[in-house]
């Protein structure tokens, strides 16, 4: 049993308060984003090109809390990452195919949607994890898994409606999101002592970068928001409920335990939407991407005001 020093018991507790002051302001942050970016689109022109690199710096932070006990852990019970991993691709990109054909979305905006489903986990939802005291390790785990098999299911359900270039998408999500996690990783080894210290600030900054994605990501489509927003709101509701409440069911099935369980909802439920919006702009079209948009800004609400909850409940 690892015996903690006085001086990193009290930085873990000051790193727990201000997570939980963190959660709490999270969906303030992500509202007062999403308003600037839809009435204020000319204020975050240019800023798209800067998405990948906050992206980025997201799971960097993320990378940067672990640490080699917490792998560990997960590589005992590689069956938790195969369930996590296998719920996250065949719920949410299921959930996307189906919403888009119950509510007969046009091309772009179903292409739009079951992106959505197709991109790896990541980015909020490894905050949002922490966030609610699940189990960290094993929503990175997954999410960094996830990267290898988001290209063939893009291919073969969002190309149903537009063409896709898998090989160039695959490489767009392994440099945003694998290669900073690594890079985290990597820094927390190199330089643990100084990290401990920062421990506190991480998830403010991480909440503040998400804040700015969503102010980036719904500027961009701001008109298509205004045009079509009631329609792809109520597809990404349902998208992003139903996949949290399957996510957290497939935890309890499987017998991951509550902080398993917690990481599976948001592994489930929160996509990487960031990266959607970009990649549909790249690869698809701008129309594409305001799905993503929408989540974006949904899913960040409803997936802290959800870890706020599980975190109260769990103290």
């Amino acid at each position: 049993m690892r015996t903690e020093r006085p001086e990193q018991a009290s930085t873990d507790v000051t790193a727990d308060r201000s997570a939980r002051r963190a959660v709490t302001v999270f969906p303030i942050l992500v509202l007062v984003a999403g308003a600037l970016g839809l009435l204020l689109p000319g204020g975050f022109t240019g800023w798209s090109e800067a998405v990948p690199y906050l992206l980025g710096v997201v799971m960097f932070c993320m990378g940067i809390t672990m640490t080699p006990e917490d792998f560990r852990g997960v590589a005992r019970r590689p069956w938790a990452v195969a369930l996590g991993l296998v719920a996250h691709y065949v719920i949410m990109p299921g959930l996307g195919w189906a919403v888009a054909h119950l509510l007969d979305l046009p091309p772009q905006l179903a292409a739009g949607v079951i992106l959505v489903g197709c991109a790896p986990s990541g980015t909020a939802s490894n905050v949002v994890t922490y966030l609610a005291r699940g189990d960290v390790a094993l929503s990175v785990s997954v999410a960094t898994v996830s990267t290898l098999v988001a290209p063939p299911l893009t291919l073969l359900l969002a190309g149903e409606y537009l063409p896709v270039d898998a090989g160039s998408m695959v490489t767009d999500i392994l440099k945003t999101v694998l290669l900073p996690v690594l890079a985290g990783v990597v820094v927390r080894l190199l330089a643990g002592r100084y990290v401990q210290r920062a421990l506190p600030a991480l998830p403010w900054l991480s909440a503040l970068t998400i804040a700015v994605i969503v102010a980036v990501v719904v500027a961009g489509s701001a008109d298509a928001i205004k045009s079509a927003a009631g329609l792809v709101f109520v597809a990404v509701v349902l998208h992003n409920g139903l996949g949290l409440a399957l996510g957290y069911g497939a935890g309890r099935l499987g017998r991951l335990g509550e902080p398993g369980s917690r990481a599976m909802a948001f592994e489930v439920g929160m996509q990487n939407s960031g990266l959607a919006a970009s990649l549909a702009t790249a690869h698809f079209s701008p129309l594409a991407a305001l799905p993503a948009a929408v989540f974006s800004v949904w899913h960040n609400i409803s997936g802290a005001l959800t870890a706020a909850w599980l975190s109260r409940r769990g103290r």
